[in-house]
């Protein structure tokens, strides 16, 4: 058998059906593995009671003959969750030390199906970044190269899984927040379509984009972790009125006429040009187009398409989300929990001293762009605008699906860069989510799929996007590419 750390979610699985070892010498394992690599920042806090409390629990449960792909299976949270018996932080000082009453639904799912909570894994603040250098606590280190950003804002998820500190992680997805993080660290993870997993109790950054979804080894463990996590919540307004779907059934269900050598025939892939514009660098493009040719191989055709509005998500994303923002974050006063001001005169010098110290740079920024854009004399020039520009990239992708089943591309123009390159220019960390945004703005499933290494020998990532609830279609894809080739299966030296 191989090391513990070195199994996915699907080894685990099948070793603890086998009895060949249990969830407490798993949680024992990955729990030291955790604390021995304390330099990656990945982790914001543990606890082994609770964990190994969970292991032995869920021992007991497979003892009783229970069995479930997930049971007794570690994982940890990226902090956006809320949870009761971990503090939950968002990455910002003013959540510093905060405790929920309750577990969001996604967490709760997941401890339904049996998984082991190892901890809360760093993120930017609120979400807010794609290099978790935005964290108030510190930032996330790439395990590829320590002195390289994981991306973010579930840069700590994602390095956290690269490290094999964990076979899986929990994020979420804004404007790219799962696949990039994914793509700079090597791993696989997948946005599911808007309102598949419920965001009752994910802190919200903005309402109307943001998904949770599952950052692993392979498209097959985040098949099993997105079954558990998927379904209708009554407690979500914007939750999709879908029951809980096997999506890991759905990956592996054959196309029709389609063979063991050529398990993608049929399969119509759509090439948007905006996605290999000549900015791309060529390390990128150079990945990216090789494991298309794999693709080819396995049976699928590609087609020429177009999305001609994908350099406008940047501005359209840059307002819609910092305005939802503005709203979603006035709860933060410092009045109900979280962090106050030492000393203030009055109320109104509490809210702004208290906010003055809780947000970092880049979420007062945000907040500023937003109430900006909302306000008297500027609504109608920006916001609304935004919105119909964001109406019309869905209609491009609806175009483009007439003529494909599956879009695919770079998940970001270059690989992982290094940590301060981009602190001093965020307008430059915000041109990194071009390729990201389009289908966040759209509401539609997308996923990173590692497809090789560029330079300095740094993860690339092939980014694959479908139609609205064709997440199955997806998984379907990226597990026939993954089981022949073995970009998903390399490790950081080191770990």
């Amino acid at each position: 058998m191989k090391p513990l750390h070195e199994m996915g979610v699907a080894d685990l699985g099948r070793a603890l059906d086998a009895g060949v070892v249990s969830s407490v010498e798993i949680t024992k394992h990955l729990l030291a593995r955790v604390a021995s690599h304390e330099q990656l920042g990945a982790c914001l806090c543990t606890d082994r009671d609770a964990a190994l409390a969970q292991a032995s629990a869920a021992d007991a449960r497979r003892a009783a003959g229970e069995r479930g792909a997930l049971l007794g299976v570690p994982l940890a949270h990226k902090d956006i969750f809320v949870t009761r018996d971990l503090p939950t932080t968002a990455g910002s000082k003013i959540l510093a030390g905060y405790r929920s009453p309750f577990d969001a639904t996604v967490v709760d799912q997941l401890a339904r199906a049996g998984t082991v909570t190892l901890g809360k894994l760093n993120c930017d603040e609120f979400a807010m970044g794609s290099s978790n250098e935005n964290s108030a606590f510190r930032a996330v280190r790439n395990p590829w190269d320590p002195s390289r950003v994981p991306g973010g804002s579930s840069g700590g998820s994602a390095a956290a899984v690269a490290a094999r500190l964990l076979p899986a992680a929990t994020g979420t997805d804004t404007g790219g927040s799962i696949r990039q993080p994914a793509s700079f660290c090597g791993i696989t993870g997948i946005k599911p379509t808007y309102g598949v997993c419920s965001r009752y109790g994910m802190i919200a950054f903005a309402s109307s984009l943001d998904q949770a979804g599952p950052l692993a080894r392979s498209a097959e463990d985040c098949a099993l972790l997105l079954s558990a996590m998927s379904g209708f919540d009554e407690r979500d307004s914007t939750s999709a009125p879908r029951p809980p779907q096997d999506f890991h059934a759905e990956m592996l269900k054959p196309r029709d006429g389609a063979s063991a050598g050529q398990p993608l025939k049929g399969l119509r892939i759509g090439l948007p040009k905006e996605f290999f514009p000549a900015a791309l660098a060529a390390d990128v493009d150079g990945a990216v187009r090789s494991a298309l040719r794999a693709l080819e191989e396995l049976g699928a055709t590609l087609v020429d398409v177009s999305l001609p509005r994908t350099e406008l998500s940047i501005p359209v994303y840059y307002i819609i989300a910092p305005a939802e923002a503005s709203s979603n974050l006035s709860r933060f006063d410092g009045v109900r929990f979280g962090h106050r001001a030492a000393k203030y005169a009055d109320l109104l010098d509490m809210y702004k001293k208290t906010r003055a110290e809780g947000f970092g740079a880049e979420v007062k920024r945000r907040i500023m762009i937003g109430t900006y854009v909302l306000s008297h004399g500027y609504y109608d020039a920006y916001y609304l605008q935004a919105q119909k520009l964001r109406r019309m990239i869905a209609d491009d992708f609806q175009h483009c699906f007439t003529q494909c089943d599956l879009i695919a591309g770079p998940v970001a123009p270059t690989v992982a860069w290094k940590l301060g390159d981009k602190t001093d220019d965020p307008v430059a960390a915000y041109l990194a989510d071009i390729f990201t945004l389009p289908a966040s703005l759209a509401g539609l499933p997308g996923m990173s799929v590692p497809a090789g290494f560029g330079d300095a020998g740094m993860p690339v990532g092939l980014q694959l996007i479908a139609n609205y609830f064709q997440e199955g279609a997806l998984l379907h894809a990226a597990h026939a590419f993954q089981r022949s080739t073995d970009w998903h299966a390399r490790a950081p030296a080191g770990f």
